[in-house]
């Protein structure tokens, strides 16, 4: 890491000018209170239809962008795909259906839906049981082949498996492959809640309280798989509330078993066979098919929420060519083709998953600036801009700013890793006009560079 930040810095005294002459006071003075210098800075602020911008400040510098990197994903989808395109999953028979029996397999074929949820799966074999599916005397087959199959490793990003962002993408995604956790504190103890609810798994909670931990501290609990046990452990605050969380333990086709075990049986339906991967027939009309929300719809999630396993699926969905499965290079092909469609020169730009959750993808500022430029000029601006959270109301800037005359004044999307902070959107000002922004922060001390940013977004908003 800190060889990253030596790089940068020295790439910024070769660059754009590290002056903060034209920095609003407020600004810099915020940056020297967190001492981050201004050469780890990148600042863009430009009038939405103007040629130029009126702050300037290391934009050419190529700087990890952490999840505004999404900007780029999310306008590339709906230029190629459209904002009513949706993803489909099918289910065939691979066998005959007499009575209500199925002798033979069920297959599902994935086409990496992002948002396959657990109700709406639930909704779905609700609908095969009234086509008359009720018991399968065969296997449960999975047809993963939209995607290539890759050896994602949920810990590689930061040796934290079990944290549901490091979900990697599927062709069958289902629930995000996401367990929610409630912990609920009870004397000395807690209660633990888990869903969806997965019988053939035991919860062996063991999470105490304590009176000497922080509301708003790091997580003191920590989970894994012991074979069919969720095991719990660690320790909460005890005056604090109940805690939620998203955790993900079970390998991609283990929980889908898990999840449609449950709930078919619920159902009133049977299984004898077990989960096997395969290919759904061939010449075969589906059984069923369900369809996901449309595209316009899943960004929002996507740039509200900061979701970065459908972020990875819409990416590897652009990477899709005829008769060739989803991968990274398709994805990254993809984009570069809408850059080249759209007469954009990126030279430093890097992609690694599309998402932002990356050590490696770069981008400079002056570049994410003429994303949201060019998206504003675009057929689909509005439903780019409403996929963006709202400052002082939703998403993940819903406290910034929140219950005061600046709420709801700009739609922004945010990225935090270790070492970098970012922001990037549009600002309405008082005065009617409407300004982009990209302020990004590549330092050890990123993560204190809250106060500057929000200067800038008071700064264009009373002011511009």
């Amino acid at each position: 890491m800190k060889q990253i930040f030596t790089v940068l810095l020295f790439l910024a005294t070769i660059g754009d000018t590290a002056s903060a002459a034209n920095l609003p006071g407020t600004v810099s003075g915020a940056l020297g209170r967190a001492r981050i210098p201004i050469n780890s800075v990148g600042i863009v602020v430009q009038q939405t239809h103007a040629s130029q911008p009126i702050i300037n400040q290391n934009a050419r510098l190529a700087v990890n962008p952490a999840s505004t990197m999404k900007l780029l994903t999310t306008l590339v989808g709906l230029e190629t795909l459209g904002p009513a395109y949706r993803w489909k999953t099918e289910v065939y028979l691979d066998g005959k259906l007499e009575n209500g029996v199925l002798h033979g397999n069920l297959v599902f074929k994935g086409y990496g839906d992002p948002k396959l949820t657990v109700e709406q799966f639930w909704m779905w074999l609700h609908e095969l049981r009234q086509r008359g599916l009720r018991e399968i005397r065969g296997d449960i087959v999975l047809d993963r082949s939209f995607f290539e199959v890759s050896s994602h490793n949920p810990a590689a990003f930061d040796n934290d498996p079990a944290r549901a962002y490091n979900v990697g993408p599927d062709a069958l995604l289902l629930n995000f492959n996401a367990l929610h956790l409630r912990l609920i504190p009870n004397g000395g103890t807690t209660t633990a809640l888990i869903g969806p609810d997965l019988p053939s798994y035991k919860l062996d909670n063991h999470i105490t309280t304590s009176a000497k931990l922080p509301c708003h501290g790091e997580d003191a609990f920590k989970t894994r798989l012991e074979g069919f046990s969720i095991v719990l452990e660690g320790t909460i605050p005890a005056d604090c509330g109940e805690i939620e969380d998203y955790i993900s333990l079970l390998p991609h086709n283990d929980y889908f078993l898990a999840v449609f075990g449950a709930l078919w049986k619920e159902l009133g339906g049977s299984l004898q066979g077990k989960l096997r991967e395969g290919r759904a027939p061939n010449n075969q009309m589906p059984f069923a098919t369900r369809f996901s929300p449309p595209l316009a719809e899943v960004i929002r999630d996507i740039n509200k929420f900061s979701n970065n396993t459908m972020a990875r699926q819409l990416f590897l969905t652009l990477g899709t060519t005829d008769g060739h499965p989803g991968n990274l290079s398709g994805g990254t092909a993809a984009v570069q083709q809408w850059l080249n469609k759209q007469q954009l020169l990126f030279p430093e730009l890097v992609l690694e998953n599309g998402a932002g959750l990356s050590r490696t993808e770069r981008i400079s500022t002056q570049h994410l600036a003429d994303v949201l430029r060019r998206a504003a000029r675009g057929l689909f601006a509005a439903e780019l801009e409403a996929s963006l959270p709202i400052l002082g109301m939703d998403g993940t800037v819903r406290k910034r700013f929140k219950d005061s005359g600046i709420a709801g004044h700009a739609h922004l999307k945010t990225g935090t890793l270790e070492g970098v902070k970012s922001i990037a959107g549009y600002v309405h000002a008082q005065s009617g006009k409407q300004w982009i922004v990209v302020f990004i922060i590549n330092h050890p001390n990123a993560k204190y560079g809250q106060e500057a940013q929000d200067a800038l977004i008071e700064w264009i908003v009373k002011k511009h």
